[in-house]
């Protein structure tokens, strides 16, 4: 509930310090864009593999026809 993330946030604030949030939220921000660019590329990589797979499988039907 709400009360909840008050209770978070506030404790955040007494650990870390109001100085040192901006520089932790840019570090998780550059955290979850770096996971998110990994994750793009092995999406295109496996889709790449996929097409690669069927032109050689319409290839292997083409020659045995």
């Amino acid at each position: 509930g709400g009360m909840e993330w008050v209770i978070i946030l506030f404790v955040v604030l007494l650990l870390f310090g109001s100085k040192k949030i901006p520089e932790l939220m840019r570090g998780l921000g550059k955290g979850i864009r770096e996971f998110n660019n990994a994750r793009n590329s092995i999406e295109s990589e496996i889709k790449e593999g996929m097409r690669e797979y069927e032109r050689k499988a319409i290839e292997e039907t083409i020659k045995e026809a």
